[in-house]
């Protein structure tokens, strides 16, 4: 196989904890060859296919954090078509370039191309807003650009959390008591005098048990999930916030709203899916560049990885 992931510089990654370098040495480990390029990298002339500027590399021996843990064997350009897969793994913000870059993708697989997760499906269910199919896993949410409406659901609920639909990483999350302190200045910084829409939600006082992170593949949940526990006074669980994440095994609802969600959405090509929860409530659907498998295999032993290659052979030959 011949695998190509489109995500962000190589030089970026963490490799103690990328999911997408733990997906690279998987693949690698299989014998396949694997390929990089940034979205930026795909072009697509008039009468042609869908290309990319790529670069042939291979996975060094460096320790875990070495910033030489890869080497780069061939640059070239390729068709998107001419790979057995491409894997789009290019973190948010979901904004005009990544969403052009989908469309280029989608005529990459008029093409022939594999493209993982579907190119379609990434657009029809951004982070936050796809959670809104699944009313009956969500606790009370709104998404809106008036600042009335925002002000009438804390009023209701009093402790509400507040986000813009296009963070990733606990960015732009703010939390509003039921004494509405700064809640005018936090609508006027994420909403924009109306011009960006806002995600509001209940608080959830389970968030000190942990956000947990809960990872779906091939429709079929991972037995563990990774809570993200929020440390000192932050109301923020994410790792990129300070998080703590603990591994621990899926309990038995968790367990049945992950296989009811996988159920729904891995039929429309979305072959990994994170789940944001937070007690028995989804917060977010992640689905353009999930994470924590690396935490989750370092403390279980539960190879993610693994189980992902697994899923993409599989999917490769449907």
């Amino acid at each position: 196989m011949q695998l190509l992931f489109i995500a962000d510089p190589l030089a970026s990654f963490n490799t103690k904890k990328d999911t997408t370098f733990a997906m690279m040495r998987e693949a690698q480990r299989r014998g396949y060859a694997i390929y990089a390029c940034q979205p930026q990298h795909l072009q697509w002339q008039a009468g042609g296919q869908v290309e990319a500027l790529v670069q042939h590399i291979r996975i060094t021996d460096a320790a875990p954090g070495s910033t030489d843990w890869f080497e780069v064997l061939q640059t070239q350009t390729r068709t998107v078509a001419s790979f057995t897969a491409s894997l789009m793994r290019k973190d948010p913000p979901f904004d005009s370039e990544f969403f052009y870059a989908t469309h280029l993708l989608s005529q990459a697989e008029r093409e022939g191309a594999k493209v993982f997760n579907n190119p379609a499906a990434l657009r029809e269910h951004p982070e936050k807003l796809a959670v809104m199919e699944f009313p009956q896993f969500l606790g009370p949410t709104l998404v809106t650009r008036q600042a009335s409406a925002i002000r009438a659901f804390h009023a209701q609920h009093q402790d509400i959390i507040l986000k813009p639909l296009d963070g990733m990483g606990g960015m732009g999350i703010f939390r509003v008591k039921s004494d509405g302190l700064n809640l005018g200045s936090i609508i006027e910084t994420l909403n924009q005098n109306g011009g960006t829409s806002v995600m509001v939600q209940k608080f959830l006082p389970e968030i000190s048990a942990g956000d947990k992170r809960i990872l779906i593949i091939g429709g079929q949940p991972v037995p563990f999930c990774l809570a993200r526990i929020p440390q000192g006074n932050e109301v923020r669980g994410n790792l990129a916030a300070g998080g703590k994440g603990v591994a621990q095994p899926l309990s038995a609802s968790n367990q049945a709203m992950a296989e009811a969600v996988g159920a729904q959405l891995a039929p429309r090509g979305l072959l990994l899916i994170g789940l944001d929860v937070i007690g028995e409530c989804i917060t977010e659907i992640n689905v353009t560049s999930p994470t924590c498998f690396q935490e989750i295999q370092q403390q279980t032993g539960c190879d993610v990885a693994a189980l992902f290659i697994d899923a993409l052979e599989y999917a490769c030959k449907v």
